[in-house]
């Protein structure tokens, strides 16, 4: 501890939450910076052909930059405020799985069952 009462040095503030070094911080900036300049330029040069190739590689680039910011400018981690964090954070995504999967599912199927005449007035002449 410092004459101040706090507790420095060690990557820690005195509740036990982990503090980001200027090391840590450079690296997150430089993968973030990395994370987009790929798919940045997959878009603009247009090295895949195939546009849905392209978005889905676009997507686990934006996936994978999530857990970096996450990581190094969140701080999140297992033993930070005793695992509540990454609970919530667990939690939070089961939540969203649930409702983007539910909403595309009850969608699908209102398009499929919505109307079923309407296909067959499309021969009538």
């Amino acid at each position: 501890m410092s004459a101040h009462g706090h507790a420095e040095g060690h990557g820690q503030a005195s509740g036990g939450a982990a503090h980001g070094s200027f090391k840590g911080y450079l690296i997150g900036f430089v993968l973030s910076l990395i994370l987009t300049a790929i798919p940045f330029w997959l878009v603009m040069t247009g090295a895949i052909d195939d546009k849905q190739v392209t978005a889905i590689v676009i997507m686990v680039f934006a996936a994978v930059q999530i857990v970096v910011h996450m990581v190094f400018f969140l701080h999140m981690n297992t033993a930070s405020e005793g695992g509540w964090s990454m609970l919530a954070l667990i939690f939070t995504l089961i939540l969203v799985v649930i409702v983007l999967t539910g909403s595309l599912w009850v969608m699908y199927h209102l398009n499929a069952n919505m109307m079923p005449g309407l296909h067959d007035m499309r021969e009538m002449p």
